[in-house]
């Protein structure tokens, strides 16, 4: 029972990672119906601009956070202008081979420009030690990096509730989602509410980035590829279009891989986290908090 629960507190921590990924996947899917695949590359960019700002600019990492969230929003809103807006009235396949070919150019650029080495986060930027805890009578031992982790996602996921259910442009983008020639008759702006849906995915993004490098001490240009999938993954399962399925459904990936690694082996974590994904699709593809929506035609 104590290693189960360690698992368990690792997977959290791992999980919230996920979490602040795939809310970036299931806000724009809600939107516009699209799966952003350069949401994993920007993730890496915003890794990236929270080290430099730490590195060169002599920043604390809080400041590095703020950074790292405003320019990783202008690089969603940019991309979303340049190659999305572009294709809106598209057929659906054209978006997403814009979105692969986007992440494509987002990661050869990045070796380009930033070269291959794996770097690594100043220490001291945040104080890791180790911290005990006693649950059921059982001692167990968590990290402060790890409870800072969970911290974090929570406020954030908060943060994001608020804006989308008590803001005005919380309000525009829920109406975009439901109906968007609707809302644009109701005078909304619906490009404006698209950049905005864009913006805040990839500032949820940054904040995973610096969290995630924090986390495995190494950054290096091609480390949105996998967390970014397993987000997908973590969104699908979840209910992609749900910002409470997304949350869902990262903390129950963080959880399972680590049970994986735990009581199996750490080289078949992937390949079953990709067949839970096939699993999910075939047993109940709405995802674990979606419905099945008939539609008429």
């Amino acid at each position: 029972m104590a290693v189960l629960l360690q698992q368990i507190i690792n997977g959290l921590s791992l999980g919230s990672i996920y979490a602040l990924i795939a809310l970036g996947y299931t806000m724009v899917y809600g939107i516009i119906q699209l799966i952003n695949f350069a949401h994993g590359d920007i993730m890496m960019a915003g890794a990236y601009i929270a080290f430099f700002v730490v590195v060169y600019l002599k920043l604390n990492i809080w400041w590095a956070f703020l950074i790292s969230m405003i320019g990783s929003a202008l690089l969603g809103v940019l991309i979303e202008r340049v190659a999305y807006k572009p294709l809106r009235n598209a057929t659906r396949l054209a978006p997403l081979i814009t979105a692969i070919g986007m992440s494509l150019f987002l990661e050869n650029g990045g070796l380009m420009v930033l070269g291959t080495d794996i770097r690594s986060y100043p220490g001291g930027l945040i104080t890791n030690a180790q911290l005990p805890l006693v649950i059921f009578g059982m001692r167990l031992t968590a990290t402060t990096l790890q409870l800072l982790i969970l911290a974090i996602t929570i406020v954030m996921m908060i943060i994001l509730q608020y804006i989308v259910h008590y803001t005005r442009a919380g309000k525009a983008m829920r109406a975009v989602s439901y109906d968007a020639d609707a809302a644009r008759l109701m005078g909304i702006n619906v490009d404006n509410t698209i950049s905005l849906t864009f913006a805040l995915g990839s500032a949820f993004a940054a904040v995973a980035g610096i969290l995630l490098g924090l986390y495995y001490n190494t950054i290096q240009p091609l480390m949105g590829i996998m967390p970014g999938l397993k987000a997908f993954v973590a969104a699908v399962i979840g209910g992609i279009g749900l910002i409470p399925g997304a949350m869902v459904g990262g903390f129950a990936l963080g959880i399972f891989e680590t049970m994986v690694s735990g009581y199996w082996s750490s080289n078949l974590r992937d390949p079953i986290v990709f067949l839970l994904l096939i699993l999910i699709l075939l047993v109940k593809p709405a995802g674990l908090l979606g419905k099945n929506n008939t539609e008429k035609v």
